[in-house]
């Protein structure tokens, strides 16, 4: 074998440090067919030393600017059911129902109470005899000397006899004392008040009654029923999530490390809560998209089971949260302002209550509301909630469209500035002339505003004070859209309504303007994208995908675990509310059938009535009249001398023409409309070279001679009544 000290010095080599460059001698040897190893004779051991750089950094104590900058997280001093106002009230409100039932019930069955305590009487006047026998003649020693006598132990007998004369002689003479003092109080009652008399009786009576009731069975009956639920603990908890089918789960279920609980299981609310560490590489949303799995494994039925995404560190913490009963089965309290009360917008609405029971609120002023599900799974009776809330506050001008055409909306009809209901394009039409009066109104109080002293309006927005003033006609104003996707949709409508919602959803929160939509079927065709991604306050009840997930609720929050996809049919009115608080969050709509909301709006119009802002619909009045127009005779004008156009000239000419009622068209909208309306089908036409989609003077003289056999058509858009 060749040594290594014929080609040069032996460099010692280390980890993470640069030695000297390799000799060139070297370099060639290795590379040249000499230069080879044997496996017969071993290499010759070359005494080098071998250091290793540590690359993590040395433990050190945290300095004060290092804990300023990581705060601690302080667990609060006082719980939740303290603290918190309406958890408090709602406590206090589940504690008086209970006594209140509890009261009923035993008050009811006191008779038979009574009955029973009186047969208990003589039984209980026994056992004190029998009591009082035994003490006076040590009856609990007697075994013990029967015992002595029957192995003939006479010393031990002896001295149990004289130890029970010691015991019996006092015994006896308190018995006496007792008896005598027993006689000389029931002679002393003879001259005490009769309130006192009655008094000593039936405390003696009761307490007889007390010592003579049975013990093998309760004689009083339980008015309330409580199921007990299953404790929830760690090993419940790590045992259902190693169940998952997520293999790091399952190993570290199997070697009980990975999974860790940074918090106490404890009580919150109606259930229990775990604050779960997952294990390395496994996130929330992988344990909340197995929300199924989670319960088997838990042995707890699926709507008592929520998981939570609580990635404040990381995305590999979850809280889990496992209620008593099932949610759809729980019992809802009842809308707060059911009953009596009024509203005010610039407050919050009571919206539902989270898995926990604890009410949610959700501000509407200076906020957008959007509402997303699946048919029949609670949308419209969520979008009756804030309505109602509004038509309690007298000041609230309501403006409503529901294209689904069943009268969902129809409660609020006697309250309501503006109402559409129906599915056909006159219905469409009239939503969107709502739509485009709404939006008209954004203009005037801009103006209103904008010219306000500053001490006014510091903030350049509709306060409480500013919408109070009724000259300043800056009360609050809803839009509500029913079924949006009709209007979102529609061939002819749906470009202008989308422009003119997100315009409303930009513009009209600082202004007074709350708008609110609602669809069955969230799309990008039929949510636009502006109002989606502009509206404030989101909430989304069972959908089936991703993608309408996070068209409601927003994007990637169905990659963060919010998902809309866990909740079954039984989960009506239950959904992810996002917007109304810091986190996003579970919550079930408080129910309001159509005959509450009859009621409620009852007490609105009487309260409106009062105040004098009923107006509009609800008195009878029509929405002021646009002029007469006809797209077809607008177009006429439009083409004067010409034989033909293309639609894009017609177009830019019909806003010349009336820019108040044809400035938001687009080619797409006239070619709709002139092929909906009167058969007219835009054609490649050819003008000085080019070739576009367009129209013949022809086609239009073809129509106009049937001009008889062509309904009368009001303004496509604009003011025009449709009531």
């Amino acid at each position: 074998m060749t040594r290594p000290e014929e080609y040069g010095e032996v460099v010692p080599l280390r980890r993470g440090a640069t030695g000297p460059a390799e000799p060139d001698g070297l370099r060639e040897k290795r590379n040249s067919a000499d230069f080879t190893e044997s496996n017969d004779e071993p290499d010759e051991v070359v005494d080098a030393e071998l250091v290793t750089t540590p690359v993590d950094p040395e433990p050190t104590r945290p300095t004060v600017a290092d804990r300023v900058a990581f705060e601690a997280r302080y667990r609060p001093v006082l719980p939740a059911a303290v603290a918190d106002r309406e958890t408090r009230i709602a406590a206090e409100r589940w504690f008086a129902a209970r006594m209140l039932h509890a009261a009923a019930f035993h008050g009811v069955r006191l008779p038979w109470y009574v009955a029973q305590a009186v047969g208990f009487i003589p039984g209980g006047a026994a056992r004190v005899l029998r009591g009082l026998a035994g003490w006076a003649v040590d009856a609990e020693a007697v075994q013990l000397r029967r015992s002595a006598l029957h192995v003939d132990d006479a010393a031990t007998w002896q001295k149990l006899e004289r130890d029970r004369a010691d015991r019996v002689r006092p015994r006896r003479v308190l018995l006496a004392l007792g008896t005598l003092a027993a006689v000389a109080g029931a002679a002393a009652l003879r001259f005490a008040p009769p309130w006192a008399s009655w008094a000593v009786v039936a405390a003696l009576l009761v307490g007889l009654a007390y010592l003579g009731r049975p013990r093998t069975r309760p004689w009083i009956g339980r008015a309330v029923d409580i199921p007990e639920a299953p404790k929830l603990t760690s090993e419940t908890v790590t045992r259902a999530l190693g169940a998952l089918g997520i293999a790091e789960l399952r190993k570290a279920a199997e070697k009980e490390t990975g999974i860790e609980f940074p918090a106490p299981i404890c009580r919150d609310g109606a259930g229990w809560r775990a604050t779960v560490t997952l294990p390395y590489g496994v996130t929330a949303a992988d344990v909340i998209e197995r929300r199924d799995r989670l319960a088997s494994g838990l042995r707890r039925p699926l709507g008592a089971v929520w998981p939570e995404s609580a990635g404040e560190d990381h995305p590999g913490q979850l809280v889990l949260w496992v209620g008593d009963v099932d949610l759809a089965k729980a019992r809802q309290p009842a809308w707060p302002l059911a009953r009596k009360g009024e509203a005010s917008l610039f407050e919050a609405c009571p919206f539902g209550c989270d898995p926990r029971g604890r009410a949610v609120g959700v501000e509407l002023m200076y906020s957008n509301l959007l509402v997303g599900s699946l048919p029949g799974a609670g949308k419209s009776m969520a979008m009756r909630l804030p309505l109602l809330f509004a038509a309690l506050d007298p000041t609230a001008e309501l403006h409503l469209a529901e294209l689904k055409g069943t009268g969902d909306l129809s409660p609020l009809e006697p309250v309501a500035h503006r109402y559409v209901s129906g599915i056909d394009d006159d219905s469409v039409e009239e939503a969107l002339d709502v739509m485009r009066g709404v939006y008209a109104e954004l203009g005037r109080r801009a103006k209103v505003i904008s010219g306000l002293p500053k001490d006014l309006a510091p903030e350049n927005k509709v306060t409480a004070q500013l919408a109070a003033k009724r000259s300043l006609g800056l009360h609050p104003l809803v839009l509500a859209i029913d079924e949006a996707q009709e209007i979102f949709s529609h061939p002819e409508f749906g470009a202008e309504a989308d422009k003119l919602a997100t315009g409303l959803v930009k513009r009209g929160r600082a202004l007074g303007v709350i708008a609110l939509f609602s669809t069955q079927r969230p799309d990008a065709k039929s949510l636009p994208t502006g109002v989606s991604a502009n509206t404030g306050t989101r909430f989304c009840l069972r959908v089936m995908g991703q993608t309408e997930n996070d068209m409601v609720l927003g994007t990637s929050m169905y990659k963060n675990g919010y998902r809309a996809t866990m909740f079954s049919r039984r989960d009506l009115g239950v959904g992810w509310l996002v917007g109304a608080s810091d986190d996003p969050q579970i919550c079930r709509t408080y129910l309001v059938d159509q005959v509450a909301a009859e009621r409620i709006v009852a007490r609105a119009r009487a309260a409106r009535e009062e105040a004098g802002t009923l107006a509009g619909h609800a008195v009878g009045e029509a929405p002021d009249r646009a002029p007469a127009v006809d797209l077809l005779d607008d177009t006429r004008v439009v083409f004067a001398t010409a034989e033909r156009l293309w639609n894009a000239d017609t177009v830019a000419g019909l806003a010349q023409l009336r820019p108040d009622v044809y400035a938001g068209w687009t080619v797409e909208m006239f070619a709709a409309a002139m092929r909906q309306r009167y058969g007219i089908e835009s054609r490649q036409t050819w003008i000085d070279g080019r070739n576009r989609q367009g129209i013949q003077l022809a086609q239009l003289h073809a129509v106009l001679e049937n001009r008889d056999a062509v309904p009368a058509l009001g303004a496509p858009s604009g003011d025009t009544d449709r009531s």
